[in-house]
């Protein structure tokens, strides 16, 4: 049984995710280090952050383990869905739940830094923690602030968010 719970999820806001994005010395490409996967479903519709990974929250059961393998050098991963209530940190929790059971000896940081399994670091030889998070707001509050920026939102259709979710 686990110990990750829900009450570990760390959370990251949209105007901090903006920055990382455009602070990356590879912008306006994305950061290599950053991975951002998207679990909306239909509601995927009138955009999505610039470089995320959709991935529908129906799919997760078997798409779970290929996500750990693929991200696993990946310095951060940040999941959400419309509004980062249920899909988003559910996502986030199943990811994590995964890597502990592929990889016991992995290492991922938490809520206020807090390390879920003991390993090594880079300095002692062994990984360093990759930090898993959930976007606050979801993609509702970062449309509403980056929708019509296409450094950070791609596709995005006005009409279909003019009046919210």
């Amino acid at each position: 049984m686990s110990n990750i719970t829900l009450g570990s999820l760390s959370y990251i806001s949209c105007e901090e995710l903006a920055e990382q994005l455009h602070a990356s010395p590879l912008a306006p490409s994305f950061p290599s280090n950053l991975a951002i996967i998207d679990v909306r479903d239909s509601d995927h519709v009138g955009g999505h952050i610039r470089g995320s990974t959709w991935v529908p929250s129906n799919e997760l059961d078997y798409k779970t383990p290929e996500l750990v393998r693929n991200l696993k050098d990946k310095d951060v991963v940040v999941f959400h869905c419309a509004l980062s209530q249920q899909r988003g940190p559910s996502a986030a929790l199943r990811y994590l739940r995964e890597k502990e059971r592929l990889d016991p000896g992995s290492k991922s940081v938490t809520k206020e830094g807090e390390e879920i399994k003991e390993g090594g670091n880079k300095e002692d030889g062994g990984e360093e923690s990759q930090k898993v998070m959930v976007l606050r707001g979801g993609f509702t509050q970062w449309q509403e602030k980056y929708g019509p920026d296409k450094t950070l939102t791609e596709a995005w259709q006005k009409d279909i968010w003019e009046f919210g979710y």
